[in-house]
């Protein structure tokens, strides 16, 4: 498990997008599923940045490349991609954000930058967690939780020291 977020570092993103294409297309042709244009491309428009983009945001972007301008083209494909592990669902923001780990079963917190509105996806182990020391005490199973933080990423705080050095 990579206890460093993915989202704030510098990386070769035209290679992170290609190769995470390339394994959700394995991953649904092993699993029998349709990788389908329109999905596809709504998985490359989260992929493209490291932010967040809301349903309709997804919608206009695929409405420029050709594949509709109704809400349930955009809906259907999201839909897909959070069924299958492709994509996250950021409930703070009511956003998708592509999986950094696609395939992997994992919990992730999702750090997110108020500044610029970067995303980063970030590992945890909810067996040592205080939810679930909690929800052991009152005898409660957790089926999904959602671990979402607002706040100021490395690169924007970096930014705020270089123009007050104090």
């Amino acid at each position: 498990m990579d206890p460093n977020p993915i989202g704030f570092q510098k990386h070769d993103h035209s290679h992170c997008v290609a190769d995470a294409v390339a394994e959700a297309d394995r991953t649904c042709q092993k699993a029998g599923l349709q990788l389908t244009p329109v999905r596809k491309r709504a998985l490359e428009i989260l992929l493209e940045e490291h932010r967040a983009l809301g349903a309709y945001d997804v919608l206009a972007r695929l409405a420029e490349d050709g594949f509709g301008s109704q809400p349930p083209v955009a809906y259907r494909a999201l839909d897909f991609l959070t069924k299958n592990g492709f994509a996250h669902k950021i409930e703070r923001l009511n956003a998708f954000i592509a999986c950094a780990h696609p395939g992997d079963i994992h919990t992730p917190a999702f750090l997110i930058c108020t500044t610029c509105e970067a995303v980063a996806e970030a590992e945890t182990d909810p067996s040592h967690s205080l939810l679930n020391q909690i929800a052991d005490t009152t005898g409660f199973r957790i089926s999904r939780a959602v671990l979402e933080a607002e706040g100021t990423c490395p690169n924007c705080l970096a930014n705020d020291q270089a123009k007050d050095p104090k």
